[in-house]
């Protein structure tokens, strides 16, 4: 497996605070990973620093093999699906325009896209979406909404794919009909997924390893270990407890 991205003593500041320290963890193509942590522990801030957009302080980053990363270097081989999208319901979009979003540069703005037709067909097809092309993505549900998201972040084919909080306002159903086509993507594809999310109950089953932060790295690792160790009470700073059964893990907050 090819080493994707690795973090050592990663610290990050925003605006003079220091919002995540002494982050080390690697992530490997084919290989998807969950990050979890309560609010505000920094959760979103470390895609942003994987994907350029912020600075590290102190350790090192290092993202396709380059530190020092700025988004246009790593933008062609990553796809990003942030936590809130807007799209002017004066418009009517369809599911195709949406997902042609996603293959937008500051290069491409104003200049035709060759076969764009046929990557926004592809990357509809990868999220099984092929079906919806001509829909008004208005008049989608939300599985299927989210799905066409995971579509326009696929456009460029990337080998590195970053989701914050995607089954945010989806039923449970639709969260795990939406995990288990992320499981497939990244077996079929060999892509490398980070996934963040505040939902141990449809993540931890799914990934292939945890991450847990809360500013500083509480517990990194396989799941099953990670939902074991007692570092997780002192990342969310209360109690729960994890009942396993069938291979299903579900909680309860006290």
């Amino acid at each position: 497996m090819q080493e994707i991205v690795r973090a050592k003593n990663l610290t990050v500041s925003l605006g003079g605070k220091t919002v995540l320290e002494d982050i080390t963890f690697s992530i490997f193509s084919g290989e998807m990973t969950g990050v979890i942590g309560p609010n505000g522990a920094g959760k979103t801030t470390l895609l942003r620093a994987v994907l350029g957009l912020v600075s590290v302080q102190q350790g090192s980053l290092a993202v396709f093999g380059k530190r020092g990363i700025r988004i246009k270097e790593i933008r062609p081989r990553t796809g990003y699906m942030p936590q809130r999208h807007y799209f002017d319901r004066r418009f009517l979009l369809s599911a195709a325009d949406v997902v042609s979003t996603g293959l937008l540069s500051p290069r491409t703005l104003f200049k035709k896209i060759p076969r764009k037709n046929e990557q926004v067909k592809d990357a509809l097809r990868l999220a099984g979406m092929e079906n919806f092309f001509h829909q008004p993505f208005q008049n989608l549900s939300g599985g299927e909404q989210q799905r066409v998201l995971l579509a326009r972040a696929l456009a460029r084919r990337p080998d590195l794919l970053l989701l914050d909080e995607p089954n945010n306002g989806l039923d449970f159903p639709a969260q795990q009909s939406f995990v288990a086509l992320l499981r497939k993507l990244k077996d079929k594809e060999n892509i490398a997924i980070i996934m963040v999310s505040h939902d141990l109950v449809s993540i931890a089953p799914a990934v292939d390893k945890l991450l847990c932060i809360n500013r500083t790295m509480h517990v990194h690792g396989d799941p099953a270990e990670v939902l074991r160790s007692p570092h997780l009470d002192e990342a969310y700073r209360c109690q729960f407890d994890f009942l396993t059964t069938g291979g299903s893990t579900e909680r309860w907050w006290h």
